[in-house]
């Protein structure tokens, strides 16, 4: 079940959304200031830069189980949204639900985002296509006096082209029936939900170890794999969470070892702090995504999500 909105330009002009006052000096381009405005739901809406569409990927919500919305921006060629970590600048989509009770959301889903290089600037995006998968559940003991309930979605977001960035607010409402009964996916979206799964970070294979080493200016990321890793013109890259104190805009030279690889990252010079955990994503030259989050001191990376 879909229902749309669309993403409005409100102004012509704007640049990238710099997070700090150093990078917007350090581009030494002006940053102009574009406003968004809240649209009214259109089923069905597309305009110049994309659509977002709100989606179930069941055809109703049954008590005590756990179900899936979806977030599904579809952009224009030339344009992106950004990952969890947007990199030197932007911002990630960010929604607040409007939920009935006994229905609660979990934390956003990311899929493993691509690199956009722009002058000296590296962002970690989305281009063309994406779902945002969304977790939720149905308390034992949700009831509805009316069915079906409606799920209200706030979302902002940032639409940007290497020239220009739109900032747009909007409101979504999915309607879906209450049945005590199995669930059942709804057609129309399994394979948007099956595609989007594909792209999420994995936890790493067991038998693989990580481990960093701290130099002065940089910082080592050494992999034990198991056996043979893909290969190609980019066999592996490391996109850092937001609290990992590394460089986005500098290469990361790859190297193989006898053991399996390592990955040298140059240190951001915007941080003094100890460092005392490295987490990220690591996407391998096949398309494989691997969650990390290798503490200081650790053999091995945790087998958890980040």
């Amino acid at each position: 079940m879909i229902q749309s909105i669309s993403l409005k330009r409100i102004l012509p002009r704007c640049i990238y959304a710099l997070r700090t006052a150093a990078v917007v000096l350090g581009t030494g381009v002006g940053a102009a200031l574009v406003i968004g405005m809240m649209g009214a739901p259109v089923r069905g809406a597309s305009i110049q830069h994309g659509t977002l569409d709100l989606v179930a990927e069941t055809a109703w919500i049954s008590p005590g189980k756990s179900f899936a919305i979806g977030l599904h921006f579809k952009m224009d060629p030339g344009w992106h949204i950004y990952w969890k970590n947007p990199g030197d600048s932007g911002e990630p989509p960010r929604v607040t639900w409007q939920l009935p009770q006994g229905i609660t959301a979990g934390e956003i889903e990311w899929p493993a985002p691509q690199r956009m290089m722009t002058s000296t600037i590296m962002n970690f995006v989305y281009d063309g296509e994406v779902l945002l998968i969304v977790p939720m559940r149905a308390a034992e003991t949700f009831t509805a006096m009316n069915s079906p309930v409606h799920l209200d979605a706030s979302v902002r977001v940032l639409i940007c082209s290497p020239q220009m960035c739109v900032p747009s607010k909007a409101q979504l409402s999915l309607s879906l029936p209450v049945k005590n009964q199995p669930q059942a996916a709804d057609p129309n979206a399994t394979a948007l939900f099956s595609a989007s799964r594909a792209r999420l970070p994995k936890l790493v294979p067991a038998g693989w170890q990580f481990s960093w080493t701290d130099r002065k200016d940089s910082l080592v990321l050494r992999a034990r794999t198991s056996g043979t890793i893909p290969t190609g013109s980019s066999p592996a890259y490391f996109f850092p969470m937001e609290d990992s104190p590394v460089d986005y805009s500098a290469k990361q030279d790859y190297a193989p070892t006898a053991a399996g690889f390592q990955i040298t990252l140059r240190k951001s010079n915007q941080t003094n702090a100890p460092l005392t955990r490295l987490r990220g994503v690591l996407v391998l030259a096949d398309g494989q995504a691997y969650l990390l989050d290798v503490r200081a001191g650790s053999p091995a990376a945790r087998r958890t999500g980040s």
